[in-house]
């Protein structure tokens, strides 16, 4: 049963979005219906828990690669760009002018 709700879990939600109370809900019904002990439901839930943890590491990786690449594609300046160029022209401004 462990197993199928662990399965269940990744393939229909996605630890990832699953919440702690939604875990817990989960697992406590199965408590309830005897298919699983108190102690291996502790154990589950941290599990689950955890792995939810990992995917969403994972997800904002992800997430963050394709926006570099999308603004990348765009051909915008990047942080780095403007800000030496705000240096520059700070630089500029300071420099006497010659008439």
């Amino acid at each position: 049963m462990k197993e199928l709700l662990k399965k269940g879990l990744a393939l229909g939600l996605g630890f990832a979005v699953v919440s702690k109370e939604q875990i817990e809900k989960t697992i406590d019904e199965l408590v309830k219906k005897g298919e699983l002990s108190a102690n291996e439901s502790k154990e589950l839930v941290n599990e689950l828990i955890e792995k939810g943890k990992e995917q969403q590491s994972e997800v904002n990786t992800k997430l963050k690669e394709q926006v570099q690449q999308i603004l990348s594609e765009l051909n915008l300046p990047s942080k780095a760009d403007i800000e030496r160029l705000e240096n520059r022209l700070t630089q500029l401004e300071k420099e006497p002018t010659q008439e």
